[in-house]
């Protein structure tokens, strides 16, 4: 049988390669046999589906084999929001959630997540112990329980308008443009916005299991058409991390500790630093960020992908709400996110990140990793290594320069957990350097060494 391995949340394959309706059946399968051995599981099991090729069908898959074991199951009506599934695990007292997603991967990808009882992503231990059944070959079967189909959205739609401040929203008169990028989000936020008469434009909101031209993450340039539709300049997943964390400390003052993955924005730290607040790093997949949540208050924890979440509201990313409590800091602060943005680079330093995606041979990959760690490198171009770091991947600090006071220059190599790709990220004091340490890296990873 293939090999199915779990990634930094869940797993992930190619549709029709992998992918397959008997491998989508075994991951299904082992849930069940978890959820039978480790939780209630008279309690339910939440599933929901996105808007990928066949996602419905892999998604009615999944609650059949469930079933069967014994284990009643809620089946979503229709594409759902993944936080959707995992705010009716919290708010019902399920068992866990299914969703049938694989995020940000290209059209012909699809996947399975699994979330935990507390509703968020399962923590590093749960997935261990799927794993165990997957590899035993669990496929539990008893009196079959019911399949009901049912609406997660409304009470999703209903737990952020109160989370953020939408009668604020609403008075600022401010016109807003939306972009769900075809995915699962279509139509949450319009439909938000409207019953408030809040201004906005909306693009990409169709179903097209496609994605034309684009992967469905929010960085450039995939972003391409916002920026048209918005005329605007592109503020990234970090910049929006900062600005959030900003906000909640400065002016919300509440309470908690930091969480930032391995591969996001040292702002963060700084922000943190000023507030006198711990900062935790974890390695990259929000599984980390919420397995901390179970054991701290975390005021908003977040990773390089855009995916942020909240102690008080759920240990899960919700980029939906991300986008409202975004208006809701511009509202409040009477400013445009560039503006806010401007003034976090004036009292924090300037930073500037860059990533860029290697789609290389597996053995130029693993070499280049290798020589990453090997006590011999000692530079990178030009530039001197200051330290290295290996939580998650190879970070090489850099003694470049950091502009009066900017970020820290430092450049991460990490192969990727579900596709055949090396990933590299850069943070730096300019643009520039950014252009000059991605392109060094690449030649590093390229060359033989």
């Amino acid at each position: 049988m293939a090999e199915i391995k779990f990634g930094t949340d869940g797993w992930r394959g190619v549709i029709a390669d992998d992918y397959t309706f008997e491998n989508v059946r075994r991951v299904a399968g082992a849930i069940a046999g978890y959820v039978l051995k480790h939780e209630d599981a008279g309690r339910g099991v939440m599933i929901g589906y996105d808007t990928r090729f066949g996602s419905p069908r892999f998604a009615r898959l999944v609650a059949e084999v469930i079933a069967n074991a014994g284990i009643p199951v809620k089946l979503a009506n229709d594409y759902t929001p993944t936080p959707a599934v995992s705010l009716a695990v919290k708010q019902q007292g399920a068992a866990g959630g299914v969703m049938v997603t694989s995020s940000h991967n290209p059209w012909n990808w699809n996947g399975v997540k699994f979330k935990g009882k507390f509703g968020g992503s399962a923590t590093p231990a749960i997935m261990a112990k799927v794993e165990e059944e997957l590899h035993a070959g669990a496929m539990p079967t008893a009196k079959p329980a019911p399949i009901e189909e049912v609406d997660f959205k409304q009470a999703h739609i209903d737990a952020m308008c109160k989370f953020a401040d939408l009668e604020l929203i609403a008075r600022a008169k401010v016109k807003f443009a939306i972009d769900s990028m075809y995915g699962s989000g279509r139509g949450v936020m319009t439909r938000i916005f409207t019953e408030r008469g809040i201004e906005h434009v909306a693009i990409r909101q169709e179903v097209n299991p496609l994605f034309p031209g684009i992967n469905p993450e929010p960085i450039e340039p995939h972003i391409e058409e916002l920026r048209k539709a918005e005329d605007g300049s592109f503020v990234d997943s970090h910049k929006c991390f900062a600005v959030l964390l900003h906000w909640l400390l400065e002016r919300k003052k509440w309470s908690g500790d930091v969480v930032r993955a391995f591969n996001t924005t040292g702002m963060v730290d700084r922000i943190a630093a000023k507030h006198c607040r711990k900062l935790h790093e974890c390695p990259i997949g929000f599984k980390y960020i919420a397995d901390l949540m179970m054991d701290h208050e975390i005021v908003i924890g977040g990773e390089e992908s855009g995916g942020i979440g909240y102690s008080r509201y759920l240990p899960e990313r919700d980029g939906i709400l991300n986008s409202l409590l975004l208006a809701n800091v511009m509202a409040e602060e009477g400013k445009p996110l560039g503006e806010l943005v401007a003034d976090l680079q004036r009292e924090f330093g300037p930073h500037y990140y860059g990533r860029r995606d290697l789609h290389i041979p597996e053995n130029v990959k693993q070499a280049a990793i290798q020589r990453a760690r090997a006590d011999g490198t000692s530079t990178l171009g030009r530039y001197k290594i200051l330290k290295k770091e290996n939580m998650d991947g190879v970070k090489f600090f850099l003694d470049a320069p950091d502009h009066n006071r900017g970020a820290i220059p430092w450049i991460l190599f990490r192969a990727s957990g579900t596709e055949p790709l090396l990933r590299l990220y850069s943070e730096a004091a300019t643009p520039e350097l950014i252009t000059e340490i991605l392109e060094q890296g690449k030649t590093f990873v390229t060359s033989s060494g």
